[in-house]
């Protein structure tokens, strides 16, 4: 079978598109050629920054016919009363393309009616992609398209050329000002072309060998790779790869060559992350290290082209990282000359955000949260309120003023060098993280602790201002701040009473003038911030009605609830669990529906009014069970609370079997409501039985 091939020939694209590129050039083809009715056939796609291509095998000549019955209009009018066709069963037949005499007649629940064979495909396979092709370029999404000239077609950069071939045919469309034809570009030095390609099956070999083309990113990669790895090997040492600049520097080359340069010894006296910041960042290069972890005097670069004079690209290459070196040597040696004194003096300069103050301030806040949560967490007070104090002054660093990726980063190196105590260093260079779902939490506890003070002022302060994400805006990172706490809160295993910690953190702003009062606002953000955990409960495995369950009846302290889930998960498994829900939710209902709103249950018995067997014997297992289960769960041992809960239910049974709860003795029926108002006070601490609708 013919295999189809579409090439997309552009001005450079950048580097971060490639990939969903590929990705919905695979899919839209996919789902076009399946709706047509296209099966057994295989899609790939590669990309390169000049083109964007799809190749489409084993794919038939014809497009597949299919055949649909479909129904008309009621049989009754649709013959006269000779038997002659009407107009309706002639229009009907017409729509479907089929002569009257094909109609047939077909009998439903709502009487007789008309039925015909609507018969589709069967067209030439050419003519579906010439349709198909010009269409899924337009449905091509990227960060921002651009038109040129008087031309209506958007795409992402200017398109140069249009390969389409099914076999050895061109699949002839314009678009955007471009006709579809078999020839094809390489690469700008090595091979620039035109070149044509006399079949489908050719186009890829005609790319790579006379286009000098390395068409797959994975293959690209790999070179990089390799040739890196080789190099370093070289000089005693190994690259530092990235995978982020790994994928970008891929996306940014069609012939990929790598090319190690020269880095003069004097700046290795420069911390590790800057150099690195310094040959990544700013240069798109990758630095090389010992076995040590030692910063050799080398990087790595990835060249496009095969220089005729290598010695000249890496002499330019080195000079370019020199000057960026010797700027951060300028300000390393600056920054290690001033103190931490006058840059928090400087601070009260910054705004943070101007209802909320200067970045002075929010570094006293957090000063004072921390000191708080070493206090709860019996850590050293002083240490943290000094992380917290100086968690922002290396925002008037000249390192970071030139070098913004490195906040924090560098306020903990300067603390290590300007005589601060080591946790201190830690916590300050640990502050941002996590900076997102992938990242790593901080690994030291005071570095646990800024992150989350941090992170707890900035959400009161947004939500007293109202400033809370909506839809996909979230300009402020609220909602990785709020994951954040979750992660490092699971990671550390502590439980803090989250509620208290964002009434504190509002608190420490003092009189401001605030969109939303203190309750409104604080509640607005517990709701928030439930939402973001159960999202993660959501990633970690849980099933939905479970984490809603237990959320019901807490949601503050975060560890305390995932170990809550892990009991109700194993739980859920078990042949009684089913009829255990089935009992709890009975006694919550009944309090909830009945009892609450006539009589003030406090869950207390009084043994006095005990007649009925099952009652007795219900009340007995209640003194016992009540102290185990106090103990089970102030232990964390969430399983035996289930435990104890599953063995209390068969006498829970025997009551609603035997007793009439609701009688219309108000003092029995006041003293059973009691009854099962305490045992709904021990199952409120665990989840909301009720929100399990099993």
């Amino acid at each position: 079978m013919p295999t189809f091939i579409l090439e997309i020939g552009v001005e450079e694209m950048p580097a971060r598109v490639l990939e969903n590129t590929e990705r919905e050039l695979k899919t839209f083809f996919t789902q076009r050629l399946e709706d047509a009715g296209y099966t057994d056939f295989v899609v790939s796609a590669f990309s390169t920054p000049r083109r964007a291509l799809v190749k489409v095998e084993n794919l038939s000549e014809y497009q597949p016919v299919r055949e649909e019955t479909v129904s008309g209009p009621p049989a009754r009018i649709a013959y006269d009363a000779n038997g002659n066709p009407t107009k309706a069963a002639e229009g009907f037949a017409k729509n479907l393309g089929i002569s009257v005499t094909d109609l047939i007649t077909v009998s439903t629940p709502k009487g007789e009616y008309l039925a015909g064979v609507r018969k589709s495909g069967g067209i030439p396979t050419q003519a579906v992609l010439q349709e198909i092709s010009p269409s899924v370029m337009n449905n091509l999404s990227f960060p921002k398209k651009m038109h040129w000239g008087s031309l209506s077609a958007l795409f992402i950069r200017p398109i140069r050329w249009i390969v389409a071939l099914f076999g050895q045919d061109v699949v002839s469309f314009e678009y955007a000002g471009v006709t579809s034809g078999r020839s094809t570009c390489g690469h700008r030095v090595h091979g620039f072309g035109p070149f044509e390609a006399q079949n489908a099956d050719m186009l890829e070999n005609v790319i790579n060998v006379q286009g000098h083309i390395v068409l797959s990113a994975s293959e690209r990669r790999a070179s990089i790779i390799e040739g890196g790895n080789s190099l370093a090997q070289k000089q005693g040492g190994r690259v530092i790869w990235m995978d982020s600049l790994l994928d970008e520097v891929t996306g940014l080359s069609e012939t990929p060559v790598p090319l190690l340069g020269n880095i003069d010894p004097v700046y290795l006296e420069l911390p590790r992350e800057v150099l690195l910041t310094s040959m990544q960042v700013h240069q798109k290069s990758f630095g090389i290290e010992n076995s040590d972890g030692k910063i050799l005097p080398y990087f790595l670069t990835v060249l496009n082209l095969h220089p005729e004079k290598e010695e000249v690209v890496r002499k330019g290459w080195e000079r370019v990282l020199r000057a960026r070196l010797e700027d951060a040597r300028f300000f390393w040696k600056s920054d290690l000359e001033d103190t931490f004194d006058h840059w928090l003096e400087k601070l009260d300069n910054v705004i943070f955000l101007a209802p909320l103050g200067s970045m002075g301030d929010k570094s006293r806040r957090i000063a004072a949260l921390c000191t708080a949560l070493a206090r709860e967490l019996g850590m050293d007070e002083e240490k943290a309120a000094r992380a917290g104090r100086l968690s922002k002054a290396d925002l008037m660093s000249a390192m970071v003023n030139e070098f913004d990726t490195l906040q924090g980063i560098m306020g903990g190196i300067y603390a290590a060098y300007k005589g601060e105590a080591p946790e201190v260093a830690a916590a300050v260079s640990e502050q941002y993280l996590p900076a997102g779902p992938d990242t790593t939490v901080p690994t030291s506890d005071f570095g646990a602790i800024l992150s989350i003070a941090d992170k707890a002022d900035t959400l009161a302060g947004c939500f007293g201002l109202d400033m809370m994400p909506t839809g996909t805006a979230d300009p402020y990172a609220l909602r990785r701040c709020a994951l954040g706490i979750i992660r490092i809160m699971l990671d550390r295993g502590w439980s803090l009473n989250i509620a208290d910690l964002f009434a504190r953190a509002r608190s420490l702003y003092g009189d401001r003038s605030w969109k939303l009062n203190e309750s409104v606002a604080l509640q607005k953000l517990m709701e928030f911030f439930e939402g973001r955990a159960k999202n993660h409960f959501l990633t970690l495995g849980f099933e939905t009605l479970q984490v809603e369950a237990v959320l019901a009846s807490g949601g503050s302290d975060i560890p305390s609830d995932v170990k809550r889930l892990k009991a109700l998960k194993l739980f859920s498994e078990s042949d009684t669990f089913e009829a255990a829900i089935q009992t709890f939710k009975r006694v919550e209902n009944i309090i909830r529906k009945q009892g609450s709103g006539r009589f003030d249950l406090d869950g207390s018995i009084d043994v006095s009014l005990l007649q009925e067997p099952a009652e007795r014997e219900l009340a007995n297992c209640l003194e016992t069970f009540s102290e185990a289960y106090e103990q089970a769960f102030k232990m964390g041992d969430y399983d035996k609370t289930l435990t104890l809960l599953s063995e209390l239910r068969p006498h829970v049974d025997a009551l609603f079997e035997n007793v009439m709860v609701m009688c219309e003795d108000q003092n029995l029926c006041r003293n059973r409501l009691n009854m099962l108002r305490k045992i709904a006070l021990k199952m409120e601490q665990f989840a909301d039985f009720s929100a399990l609708q099993y």
